[in-house]
């Protein structure tokens, strides 16, 4: 783990003095490897924010979700989630396919607690999981690079409300969805 941090990253903690904070963080929190806390908080989340990027090195970040416990730990170092009918883009799944480098952001918003996970996706066609989670059409693999809580400090207090009728079930079809553009 020696290159978690780079040129970039050295010089503002060189400016405003945290550059042994961040070593002392990185050695106490960033982890290589899924253990059973872990688990449990990533597959107690009904959604988190996938970021990807394209050939052009251009960032993208979506936005996804499903019934709580929808992204499964495979092992110490896989996770597994199901990509949905969306807006028929691909933009996330056509990135990873060009460039693997993933970053995932799970965010409970009752407890305050946050987990960044990165790591390198890959997605089969056929992948053997994807009748495990209704209607998916597809799967996204990611193998750890590294994972590691983030300060809730920021993080607002919300609940939850109601989940999206959207979220496919076992017991039933899944309403079509309507695209509109908020003004």
């Amino acid at each position: 783990m020696t290159d978690f941090y780079h040129e970039g990253s050295r010089r503002f903690q060189d400016r405003f003095e945290t550059r042994a904070l961040a070593d002392r963080l990185r050695e106490a929190i960033v982890d290589t490897q899924i253990g059973p806390e872990d688990r449990e908080f990533i597959e107690a989340q009904n959604m988190f924010f996938l970021a990807t990027v394209d050939e052009a090195g251009r960032p993208n970040c979506s936005y996804k979700g499903g019934a709580t416990g929808f992204v499964r730990v495979l092992d110490e170092t896989t996770i597994a989630f199901p990509l949905y009918d969306g807006s028929g883009m691909y933009l996330s799944a056509g990135n990873v396919s060009i460039i693997p480098h993933v970053s995932l952001l799970f965010v409970d918003f009752q407890r305050q607690a946050r987990l960044r996970f990165n790591g390198d996706a890959y997605i089969e066609v056929d992948d053997v999981l994807r009748g495990e989670w209704p209607e998916a059409e597809l799967v996204v693999r990611v193998s750890l690079r590294e994972m590691f809580p983030n300060c809730p400090r920021y993080i607002h207090k919300m609940a939850l409300i109601e989940e999206s009728t959207f979220v496919p079930k076992a017991e039933r079809k899944t309403p079509a969805a309507v695209l509109n553009r908020t003004e």
